[in-house]
């Protein structure tokens, strides 16, 4: 959750201060009492989303199984031999995924491109030191011959690829590079009615269930598993068929 606050700190920081405008509370700047209860009645939606996902993403990343990432031991098998982490700028997984499989050979690939990533906060993630050696790639080029992957994992990272078309070469691109029978592990928040009430208007920037069903469907993955973690995250378990 301090790490949320602090790549997000422009919206809570304006958050914050309208709540202190809307309740007279900033030196210099003066409402009537009825201009005070209609700026605070119009600003109450911002000031519940500000509380409300910082109570949410606390539950979801400090709190609940996900932070373990146990689970997977149980989900992904056989352990995979050889791995790749996606992720789109800022690392978190790459050490966690390593102890859970610890003989699993991993690269690290990021797939961040400024120019088409809008969010600020991962600007601002970018900045935080490295913790695993990672690898920039082009996302619609992955850099692994066919078929010589056991799994990959996309850990809150695939939703920052904005572009539907950019998606599908993407998605195209994990197909290839997975043996049949590979293994895909998708976790994200999904553009839901759940996210929406911890979320507000930020829940757009996640994608809804059915974009990432059409991707597996367009690009023949089967779904073989799917189980939320907390009401707020969705994990998909994609397979590359055995035969096509």
């Amino acid at each position: 959750m301090v790490q949320i606050v602090r790549f997000n700190w422009p919206w809570y920081g304006a958050a914050v201060g309208v709540m202190l405008l809307a309740y007279g509370t900033l030196p210099g700047i003066e409402f009537t009492p009825l201009g005070r209860r209609v700026l605070a009645t119009l600003t109450a939606p911002a000031m519940m989303w500000a509380v409300a996902s910082l109570l949410v993403s606390h539950w979801v990343y400090d709190r609940s199984p996900l932070r373990q990432w146990d689970w997977m031991a149980a989900r992904v098998t056989p352990p995979p031999a050889k791995a790749v982490n996606i992720h789109a700028g800022f690392d978190e997984t790459s050490g966690r995924l390593r102890r859970v499989f610890p003989k699993m050979r991993m690269a690290v690939w990021d797939i961040y491109r400024a120019e088409s990533t809008t969010e600020g906060s991962i600007r601002r993630a970018r900045q935080a030191p490295a913790r695993w050696e990672t690898a920039a790639v082009d996302f619609t080029k992955l850099p692994e011959a066919d078929e010589v992957l056991d799994a990959a994992f996309l850990i809150f990272a695939a939703h920052e690829i904005r572009s539907a078309s950019a998606r599908d070469r993407f998605f195209g691109e994990v197909f290839r590079i997975l043996k049949p029978g590979g293994t895909v592990l998708l976790v994200e928040h999904l553009r839901d009615w759940k996210n929406f009430l911890a979320y507000g208007p930020g829940f757009l920037h996640f994608l809804p269930r059915n974009e990432w069903l059409r991707l597996a469907r367009t690009t023949k993955f089967l779904v073989a598993d799917e189980f939320q973690i907390t009401p707020f995250v969705d994990v998909l378990r994609l397979t590359k068929p055995l035969a096509s």
